[in-house]
Order: structure tokens, then C-alpha cells, then sequence
């Protein structure tokens, strides 16, 4: 069940969101902008415009690429070994590639009224598992056929790291300061970037680290900001027995905001932390800043996390 879990989670992006293709391939393998997993795209297919991945002139045919944690390969592997006929009619593939052993599975399914053919492929990665979801409208598998797929599949490999300059380019917002930290990884391009001294492997938590991003919802009054900002503090990932020890007005970069401070414990060692968050009010959005770091490190993070902050600003 957890192979079909992993392989079905991202597909349903792929659903939410006929060009005729030569089943030849490009010269060399492409990343799209923010992935760490590349491939040679079939002819035909090009950089997504509003999702990780490839598709077709008129959306069609789409290949999206995402990240899943490093555990999910092994859980993958395991159950194709535990179970190499699959679950309900759907037999799990195995394929070599450049980064490794990846398995994929194929199915019929429909995106509305149309009848698609869906291809999931998940493959290992040094600290994340590479994830692959293919959706082909029937119109299209005449061409765009299994043997295309498995051979795109085969084309796979891994970078370690997305080039910073690559990663703050698609970012709605600039950032002239990194302060230092030892490495950058978008959470989800285009709208959500952490800087760390950790990485997925150490963890994040045992140093300090910030995440900056959008969200879409702001204060319904400037009354509000204050009520708003603690509730929003609530749902910071991963922090346990949190305690709100300041929240008050400030102003960031020339706009409305709300610093809020608490002390908690996060992580699998527990490690007691204490983070600050930073709202900047916009008419409809507003940009979260969380800056987190062990308490015994907090004299020299806050310098650090507050130099981010006013090194951001509007794109154009």
C-alpha cells in the first residue's frame, strides 16, 4: 500500500492540473527550472509553464517532477520485493537509470471525461527521492507510447544541488542577503525557500535555518494584524510546547508587519529552540519569514535572520 501511497500522492497534482511528438529524443538530459531530477524530454515536450516538469504546446501530455523525503524510495523498494505482483491489477516495474534501481508503475485512469494513461516513477537521490508522474490522454498513446515513457524513464539523473542563482530566480521576490547560510533549497519553487546550516540528512532543527515564502491570506484590518500573526505562528511545522514570548507591530522594508517570538522544542532530539516569525501585510498575500535557532545559538542567529529580512524585497 505504500508503494501505490507514494506513487498515487503526487499523480492527483498531475490530474488537477494532442500535440503529435517524434518518439525521438533531444540530445541531452534538461532540468527544469528548480528540480534536482532531470531527463530527455520526448520531442515535443518542453518546460512546464506552471508546474516542476514538461508538457505538450497545448497541455496535453504532462511530466511532473517533484521531491519526496529520502525514506520513500527504500519503502518503495521494500514493498516491490514484499509483493513484485503489485495491488489491485497494478504491477509495479523495475528500470535502471544514471541515479540507480528507480520502479515505475502504469495505469488507466481518467482526467474528467478523458481516458489518460498515467506513469509513475520513483527513484533514489542522495538526501530526497526523485519522484516522476507522466499523463498521456488516449489521443496521444499511439505515439506517446509505454516504450517512449520507459525510455524517457531510463534518461533519468539526479543533481545534488540547484544552483542558488537558479533557485532565488523563481522567487515573486528578491533577496539580497543570505547571511551566510550554508545551503539554499526551495521548499516549493516559486513560492517557498528555506536557508540552513542543516540539510535534510543532519536535520534542520540542530541549527539555525529561516523560511521565507508567501502565503495567501492576510489581516482582515490593521485591528487584526495581532490576532492573525499568533494564529498564524500556531501552525509552524514541526515545533512542539510552543510559547509565545513577544508579538508586536514592526515595520518591514516600508510595510505593515508583526514580529512574533516563541520558545518551543522541535525536531526528533527534541532540541529546545526559539523562533521568530515575521508577517509583511499586503492587500491579499503576505510574506511569512521563520527564523529558527537551538536557544543557545540565538544571539548570533537573530543578527543573521533579521539581515535576511531587510534583504528582501519586490521583484521589478
Amino acid at each position: 500500500m505504500k508503494l501505490l501511497r507514494y506513487f498515487a500522492a503526487v499523480a492527483l497534482i498531475v490530474s488537477a492540473n494532442s500535440t503529435v511528438f517524434s518518439s525521438a529524443f533531444a540530445a541531452d538530459p534538461v532540468f527544469p527550472p528548480g528540480a534536482r531530477v532531470g531527463m530527455t524530454p520526448l520531442v515535443g515536450l518542453n518546460k512546464a509553464r506552471t508546474f516542476i516538469g514538461f508538457e505538450t504546446e497545448d497541455q496535453g501530455v504532462k511530466v511532473l517532477i517533484a521531491d519526496l523525503p529520502a525514506e520513500a524510495y527504500g519503502e518503495v523498494s521494500n514493498a516491490f520485493k514484499a509483493n513484485p505482483g503489485g495491488t489491485g491489477g497494478i504491477k509495479p516495474e523495475s528500470i535502471e537509470t544514471a541515479a540507480g534501481l528507480a520502479y515505475y508503475t502504469v495505469e488507466n485512469a481518467k482526467d474528467g471525461a478523458t481516458n489518460v494513461r498515467r506513469y509513475s516513477m520513483i527513484l533514489p537521490g542522495p538526501t530526497f527521492s526523485g519522484y516522476v508522474a507522466v499523463q498521456v490522454p488516449e489521443n496521444a498513446s499511439r505515439i506517446y507510447t509505454d516504450d517512449a515513457i520507459r525510455q524517457m524513464f531510463a534518461s533519468a539523473v539526479i543533481r545534488n544541488e540547484v544552483p542558488v542563482e537558479e533557485q532565488l530566480g523563481l522567487m515573486p521576490f528578491k533577496i539580497s542577503e543570505l547571511s551566510s547560510f550554508k545551503n539554499i533549497r526551495t521548499l516549493a519553487p516559486g513560492a517557498a525557500l528555506i536557508l540552513s546550516d542543516g540539510d535534510e540528512k543532519t536535520g534542520f532543527e540542530a541549527a539555525p535555518f529561516m523560511i521565507i515564502g508567501l502565503i495567501g491570506s492576510t489581516a482582515a484590518s490593521p485591528d487584526d494584524r495581532g490576532r492573525f500573526a499568533q494564529q498564524i505562528a500556531t501552525t509552524i511545522p514541526g515545533v512542539r510546547d510552543g510559547r509565545i514570548t513577544m508579538s508586536e507591530p514592526v515595520r518591514i522594508d516600508g510595510q505593515p508587519g508583526y514580529e512574533t517570538r516563541i520558545d518551543a522544542t522541535s525536531g526528533k532530539n527534541n532540541t529546545p529552540v526559539t523562533i521568530v516569525q515575521w508577517l509583511r501585510f499586503g492587500a491579499q498575500t503576505s510574506m511569512r519569514i521563520i527564523g529558527s535557532s537551538p536557544r543557545d545559538d540565538w544571539t548570533k542567529a537573530f543578527p543573521r535572520f533579521r539581515a535576511v529580512r531587510d534583504g528582501i524585497h519586490p521583484r521589478g
